[in-house]
C-alpha cells in the first residue's frame, strides 16, 4: 500500500457499504480488525482511507486477531479462546472464502499468521485433554487442510511470528492453563511457566527457549512483535497480587540467555494496572509501542536499548499497527475510536470514523 498522508486522513468520513468495484482497489483500504458491533454481534470490519466500512462480515462469535495474506486478498479472523473457528474473507469481494474449524479436541487461541510465501496458515491451539499448546499448519492451497502439528513447548500459546527469513517461528507461551469446560478460568496460576519459544518451522524442533525468571513466573507472555533484525518486544500480563510492582515490558534477541525486563517511570508503570494488551514495532523497527487498555495508556520504547520514550493517554486503547512512516502508529480502542500518533513528534490525530456508537474494536489492528 502507498504511504498514508495527512491530507488523506482528513478525508475520513462516516461508514457505509460500498460497491464491489471499490473493493477491487486494495490501495483504498486502511485497516482491518475484529469488532463488537452490538451487545451480541461480532464482525470483521475493513475501513477505507475515506472512513467507509468496506466490509462488515458478521462472525459467529468474538474474534481476536486478523491475519493478512502476504500477496493475496485474504484476511483470516481468528476466534478468541476457546472458539473453534477462523473466517477467511476475500477483502476484494467481501465474500467468505472459507470457515476453518479446529480439529476435534482442540481450540484456537485467537492468533494466526501466514507463512512468508503465503502457502501455509499457522495457528496456536490448545489440546484440551492434555492442556498442552500446539502449533498447527494448514495448507492454503488445499482447502486449509491440516498438514502438520507439533508442540508449542509450553501451555497457553498465544501470539506467534516468523523471523524475517521465514524459517524460525517465535511463539509466546502464556503459561496459563485453561479448559473450555471451565470457561476462561485460569487453572494453574501457582505453577505457570511462561516462555518465549523459537521453533524451526520445517522440523517443529525447539531451537531456543527463554523462561520468565522464577520470582516473576506469573508474568504471562502473551503478545509480542519482532522486527527485521530479530529484536522482540513483549507485552506482559501479571497474574499475581495486585499490590506487586512488576515490569510489564520485555525485550529479547535470539542468543540472549535472559529476557530484558524494563519498567516505565513509576507513576506510568503503576497506571498500567499490571496488564499490557498489544505490542508493535514501527515501520523502521526502531520504536516499539505497547498498549495498556486497562490503564488507558500506550507506551513507547527505544527498541535497541529498551529505554522508555513517552506515553500517550488513550481510553481503552489496545490495537496497534505501524503506518509506513517512521515512529508512527495507528491505535484502535474499545470505544470505537482510532488515532494516528507519532512517537517522535507527539502529533496525535483522531480519525473521524462514522461508526455506530456500539462499535468496539477488539485487541488487535491490521494494516492492509
Amino acid at each position: 500500500m502507498m504511504g498514508i498522508n495527512r491530507r488523506q486522513f482528513t478525508l475520513l468520513l462516516g461508514c457505509g457499504l460500498v460497491s464491489p468495484n471499490l473493493l477491487a482497489k486494495p490501495q483504498q483500504l486502511l485497516f482491518a480488525s475484529a469488532a463488537q458491533t452490538s451487545p451480541e454481534g461480532y464482525a470483521l470490519k475493513v475501513i477505507s482511507k475515506q472512513g467507509r466500512s468496506l466490509i462488515n462480515h458478521q462472525l459467529p462469535a468474538r474474534a481476536h486477531h486478523v491475519a493478512k495474506h502476504p500477496h493475496q486478498p485474504f484476511l483470516a479472523a481468528v476466534g478468541r479462546r476457546p472458539e473453534t473457528f477462523i473466517d477467511v474473507i476475500n477483502y476484494e469481494t467481501g465474500l467468505l472464502s472459507k470457515r476453518i474449524e479446529s480439529s476435534p479436541g482442540q481450540h484456537f487461541y485467537g492468533h494466526a499468521i501466514y507463512s512468508n510465501d503465503g502457502r501455509w496458515l499457522i495457528t496456536t491451539e490448545n489440546e484440551i485433554q492434555s492442556g498442552q499448546g500446539l502449533i498447527v499448519i494448514r495448507d492454503c492451497a488445499n482447502d486449509y487442510r491440516v498438514i502438520k502439528q507439533f508442540s508449542s513447548y509450553g501451555i497457553g500459546p498465544h501470539e506467534l511470528k516468523l523471523t524475517a527469513n521465514g524459517k524460525t517461528l517465535v511463539v509466546a507461551n502464556g503459561g496459563i492453563l485453561t479448559n473450555p469446560g471451565q470457561g476462561r478460568e485460569k487453572l494453574n496460576l501457582d505453577s505457570m511457566q511462561p516462555s518465549l519459544a523459537y521453533i524451526d518451522l520445517h522440523s517443529g524442533l525447539l531451537t531456543e527457549q527463554i523462561f520468565m525468571p522464577a520470582q516473576l513466573h506469573q508474568l504471562s507472555i502473551r503478545h509480542f512483535d519482532i522486527n527485521d533484525r530479530g529484536r522482540v518486544v513483549i507485552a506482559l500480563q501479571y497474574q499475581g497480587a495486585k499490590s506487586d510492582d512488576v515490569p510489564l515490558i520485555a525485550f529479547h534477541s535470539s542468543g540472549d540467555k535472559n529476557l530484558s525486563l524494563v519498567k516505565a517511570p513509576a507513576a506510568i508503570n503503576l497506571a498500567m494496572k499490571q496488564y499490557c494488551g498489544s505490542a508493535r514495532f514501527d515501520h523502521s523497527g526502531t520504536t516499539a509501542a505497547v498498549s495498556s487498555p486497562r490503564g488507558n495508556l500506550v507506551t513507547f520504547w527505544n527498541a535497541q536499548d529498551g529505554s522508555f520514550l513517552t506515553a500517550l493517554k488513550s481510553r481503552d486503547g489496545c490495537g496497534l499497527t505501524a503506518t509506513h512512516e517512521p515512529d508512527e502508529f495507528l491505535i484502535s480502542t474499545g470505544r470505537g475510536h482510532c488515532y494516528r500518533f507519532n512517537a517522535k513528534t507527539g502529533l496525535k490525530e483522531k480519525l473521524p470514523l462514522g461508526l455506530s456508537s456500539q462499535t468496539a474494536w477488539d485487541n488487535h489492528l491490521t494494516l492492509i
